[in-house]
């Protein structure tokens, strides 16, 4: 069975019906991207203003280096962030919200307050899930 994305057949009904159907494999691609869990909390956390990369790793814990480093990358690639390099010895880079990533930020605080607000009732529904037979 093919995907209706493989044959490029647009939605006839939802969110994704308004969406041209030649576009949905980018906006899949974007919507991966943004929703990955190391970049909403990079957004959140430049909300505050430039950052260097060293507090950038203390601010959102259990990130690697690597992981930052590729992250940071894709959301400047986007957008989303902007790097700036000073001329200075040491070296200098920051890291801030562009624009495009500003707009993204209040959504992005929503859903981690959301996630926050219902942490013990998911944790408690997991539990649950992994603890209860499945008929």
């Amino acid at each position: 069975m093919q995907d209706s994305a493989d044959i490029g057949m647009a939605a006839a009904v939802g969110p994704c019906a308004s969406i041209p159907a030649e576009h949905m494999g980018f906006i899949r691609h974007v919507l991966d991207r943004v929703g990955d869990k190391w970049s909403l909390l990079i957004i959140a956390v430049l909300e505050g203003g430039p950052m260097r990369y060293t507090d950038l790793q203390r601010q959102v814990p259990g990130i690697s280096q690597r992981m930052l480093t590729h992250t940071l990358r894709q959301l400047t690639e986007d957008g989303l962030i902007s790097r700036t390099a000073y001329a200075e010895v040491p070296p200098r880079v920051e890291y801030a919200l562009a624009p495009l990533g500003g707009g993204l930020n209040a959504i992005v605080k929503q859903l981690i307050g959301w996630a926050a607000d219902h942490h013990d009732e998911i944790r408690t529904n997991r539990s649950r899930a992994t603890t209860t037979p499945r008929p």
